[in-house]
């Protein structure tokens, strides 16, 4: 029996594009669903803090394959599991009246954009069973293929 020898010459500039692309993909991914969540009008909006600025992606850990969708107001776990509340899903005007130099005058109180399609569990597309399944991993494909070049 004859000795086989083979020598095995690895691309490591090469690999360490594909790991940084694949890093990129995944956070980029992970703005893609916070995006589309956005655009799907299904978080429960008065003034657009929840959807904008208080819910963010994190990619803290994306270098070990990790990336969240967080919100960080202390209402949205309560909103997001109780899909039986009745959310306000158009735009609206509280009003009343106030004194200003002893007299009534007309004042708005409170107003509020609202979204269409607003309710609790607004993740609930892009799991098991949802008509979005999919939506990341095809989002994810496209990106890393854009960032890695193949």
């Amino acid at each position: 029996m004859k000795g086989v020898t083979s020598r095995i010459s690895l691309n490591m500039p090469r690999i360490n594009q594909l790991e940084r692309a694949k890093v990129e993909a995944l956070e980029m991914t992970g703005e893609a669903i916070h995006t589309d969540l956005v655009q799907s009008q299904t978080m429960p909006r008065k003034t657009g803090a929840l959807q904008n600025e208080s819910t963010f992606v994190d990619t803290s850990h994306s270098n070990r394959g990790k990336v969240q969708i967080v919100s960080s107001t202390p209402y949205a776990r309560r909103l997001y599991f109780h899909p039986e509340y009745n959310f306000h899903r158009e735009p609206w005007e509280r009003t009343g009246f106030k004194r200003e130099n002893g007299e009534l005058v007309f004042d708005v109180l409170d107003e509020g954009e609202g979204n269409p399609n607003a309710g609790g569990e607004w993740f609930a597309p892009y799991l098991a069973g949802g008509e979005k399944l999919g939506f990341a991993e095809k989002a994810f494909r496209k990106f890393y293929q854009q960032r890695a070049g193949v």
